[in-house]
């Protein structure tokens, strides 16, 4: 099975600033996808939601998530994600991972800034923690 561990699909995940496609259930049953920034750290992705925000509403009375990512030029690289999550409040933890997600998406000179805005009350950190992971490199060939 694909895991985080391969380096291939690291590399795919962490390369640029590619958006991640969550999907979840809304509180009437009908699903939703929505765009998140993301980092890879060490066996999951996160990412930073509002606790009040439908993603994460949802989390709170279904944890289980998929996201997918992909490349949208030749070769159609894709990988999809489904796990389950779990949150933290921790505003330390809040501040670190928003700073760090903020670098990637925002670059370093603005990472503090994004940081200091994203880590604050009412913000959640996401783990997506893989359960099984799907990967095509080349959906061209």
């Amino acid at each position: 099975m694909t895991s985080l561990s391969d380096p291939s699909v690291r590399e795919f995940l962490s390369e640029g600033t590619r958006t991640g496609k969550v999907a979840f259930i809304a509180a009437d049953g009908r699903p939703l996808v929505t765009p998140v920034w993301f980092i890879v750290e060490d066996d999951a992705i996160i990412f930073n939601t509002g606790k009040a925000s439908a993603k994460g509403k949802a989390i709170a009375r279904d944890s289980r998530l998929a996201l997918c990512v992909d490349l949208e030029e030749p070769p159609y690289t894709h990988i999809q994600i489904q796990g389950v999550a779990t949150v933290s409040e921790d505003l330390d933890e809040l501040v670190r991972t928003a700073t760090l997600i903020a670098a990637r998406y925002m670059g370093e000179d603005r990472a503090d800034e994004f940081g200091k805005r994203n880590g604050v009350p009412g913000e959640l950190v996401v783990r997506l923690h893989p359960a099984k992971i799907l990967a095509d490199f080349d959906a061209t060939a």
